[in-house]
């Protein structure tokens, strides 16, 4: 079966994970400035984390994924510099004291890091592909984060997702990482209101 197969078998899972309050007050404008700026921090602290992260699965990748996750690092390392950019713009702190959300995501990407590659791999591919489907359901956006919206669906950022999943499995320690990390994505956005 392939990694897409967990989709269809967790469609709640899956749309609790992509759509969301915050996703819709993104879209409409809506969404508390208060609500977003927390996420913001919140998010750059996770992109770090998820940096670690990725070099580490780099490090135990067999030769065939190395390509694509070493592109990903790439372009994380950018991300993290993008983010400070945005979060400057508005004033914010890039060392935001981290919510108990970030740090149970955190967690959670170590833990996966002890389970063999197809888990870590498919766990990433979950974490990104929920990441494209949610800001496309919240596109265009509203003016004042229509930016955040084209940013997070741009074609390059869509390709490096496809080119992930052709390394998800659907193994049983692919679909227990699978699960853990699309809950953590409803919880990274309830975490967003709840701050707002």
């Amino acid at each position: 079966m392939a990694a897409s197969d967990l989709l269809r078998r967790h469609p709640s899972e899956w749309r609790a994970a992509t759509r969301h309050p915050f996703l819709d007050g993104v879209q409409d404008g809506r969404v508390p400035a208060g609500a977003f700026s927390s996420w913001l921090q919140q998010d750059y602290l996770f992109v770090s984390d998820l940096l670690t992260f990725q070099a580490r699965l780099l490090a135990i990748a067999p030769r065939s994924a190395q390509s694509v996750l070493a592109a990903g690092l790439v372009a994380l390392e950018a991300e993290l510099t993008w983010f400070e950019e945005h979060l400057a713009q508005r004033g914010l702190r890039s060392a935001a004291p981290r919510h108990t959300t970030t740090d149970a995501y955190r967690a959670e990407l170590d833990r996966i890091l002890t389970k063999p590659f197809e888990a870590g791999v498919s766990a990433l591919w979950a974490l990104e592909l929920a990441y494209l489907e949610a800001w496309r359901g919240a596109a265009p956006g509203a003016a004042q984060y229509r930016e955040f919206v084209e940013h997070w669906t741009a074609p390059g950022f869509a390709a490096y997702v496809d080119r992930l999943g052709a390394h998800a499995t659907d193994s049983p320690a692919a679909e227990e990482a699978w699960l853990r990390v699309v809950r953590l994505e409803r919880a990274f956005w309830d975490m967003a209101l709840d701050a707002g």
